[in-house]
């Protein structure tokens, strides 16, 4: 069996795959960010907040982290509708993405803080520093520094897990792939080449993260 490759019908689509990509990184992007203010701030109220605060936020985390994405951005697009919630497809996307992230981040986070010696707060504390100081540049600026693997490796999980949006139309670059797809019924090089796309993508994550952490994270003569 011979298989004719014609990749000069993917190439000739590349204004739309271009903007399927710029359109996963702002997807992407802005759910790190906003998905890594939730999960700072839950981390913050599983360790110092009361009981009921805890409670809450532990049954966020244990509820998104048990379920499907699949089904938690149905939840958004479609289900909400029904009590006069109405998202674009994008946005229901983006708030899927930030709600998830926020909840597997918040545990990564949360175990960071609570690696910092009790000897750094009460350092900070003999310096007379306010909570949030000790907060933001004795507790979590140091974890950040011990958790940013894990950390960069699930924002680059959820850029990945981004492809689902499509399920639902939301603009990314496999919704791009599967409208070129039925439009060319040229599978194979379509996907082939998304697929370069999507790693060139984790490469491209990989390599700002690694500069964030040079940047802000870095202090000379650790290791």
């Amino acid at each position: 069996m011979s298989y004719a490759f014609e990749f000069d019908t993917v190439f000739h689509a590349w204004p739309l795959l271009l903007e399927g990509t710029l359109q996963t990184i702002k997807l992407s992007f802005s759910a790190m960010v906003i998905g890594l203010a939730i999960a700072v701030v839950c981390a913050w109220g599983k360790t110092h907040g009361g009981r009921p605060v805890k409670w809450v936020i532990n049954a966020y985390i244990e509820l998104i982290r048990n379920t499907p994405f699949l089904i938690q951005l149905f939840f958004f697009f479609f289900a909400l509708p029904s009590i006069g919630v109405q998202w674009s497809p994008t946005t229901a996307a983006l708030v899927a993405m930030f709600v998830n992230l926020g909840a597997f981040s918040a545990e990564i986070i949360r175990a960071g803080i609570e690696s910092i010696p009790k000897g750094q707060v009460e350092a900070g504390l003999a310096l007379n520093l306010k909570p949030h100081q000790i907060f933001l540049f004795v507790v979590l600026k140091p974890a950040l520094k011990t958790i940013f693997p894990a950390l960069s490796s699930q924002f680059i999980l959820l850029m990945l897990t981004s492809s689902i949006v499509s399920a639902i139309s939301a603009d990314d670059l496999t919704s791009v792939a599967a409208s070129l797809q039925s439009e060319t019924f040229r599978s194979f090089e379509i996907y082939i080449v998304v697929t370069t796309i999507y790693f060139a993508l984790s490469m491209m994550f990989i390599g700002l993260f690694k500069l964030c952490y040079q940047r802000f994270l870095y202090y000379p003569g650790s290791k």
